[in-house]
């Protein structure tokens, strides 16, 4: 969990260069967190839509009793904008709805930050890591909306990518690599 911290830390240090470099206090941060929302909102390079295809339970923290019941397919779809700064990392505003593990409706939204690191001269193939920052609902919460920090990444050609999320957790409960395509127009 201290490297998940650790690595939200990082990137939010980097997720702007509009803002004074050195200047890590919170009030920074949230200024570069509301300055990046805000203008990810109000000017997009595009807009996005989501499909989720996987969920993997990771097979060394469940036993098989949990594996045989739980769904890892959680077909959905989701909506949102992305805005490339000018460094070409990625700033996304999302919603997507999606089947959980428990075979409920599961929603979340929020907003996502990527460090791109692109392979050709024409920037056409990249690979990303980052974070989200979102609330999401689920059955077991009775819907009410709870935080979910994660760290993402991605792998990309134009404007098609593969995203990923890994959400952690304890034996038997959480420990899932989430898998959804990103299309952007």
């Amino acid at each position: 969990m201290k490297l998940i911290k650790l690595l939200f830390f990082f990137l939010l240090i980097f997720s702007s260069s509009n803002a004074d470099a050195g200047d890590y206090s919170l009030s920074s941060l949230w200024g570069k967190f509301k300055h990046n929302t805000s203008e990810t909102w109000k000017n997009p390079d595009g807009y996005d839509v989501f499909v989720p295809f996987t969920m993997w339970h990771n097979r060394l923290t469940y036993d098989k009793e949990h594996l045989e019941k739980y769904n890892e397919e959680p077909w959905g779809i989701g909506f949102g904008m992305t805005r490339y700064d000018e460094d070409g990392d990625s700033h996304s505003l999302f919603a997507v709805g999606f089947k959980d593990s428990n075979f409920y409706a599961q929603t979340i939204a929020g907003y996502a930050y990527q460090k791109n690191w692109y392979f050709d001269n024409a920037e056409n193939w990249l690979a990303g890591a980052g974070f989200i920052l979102s609330l999401t609902q689920r059955h077991e919460y009775s819907y009410i909306p709870v935080p979910l920090p994660l760290p993402a990444f991605s792998l990309g050609h134009k404007n098609f990518m593969v995203q990923m999320a890994y959400v952690p957790g304890i034996k038997n409960d959480g420990n899932v690599a989430f898998f959804w395509t990103k299309i952007e127009f």
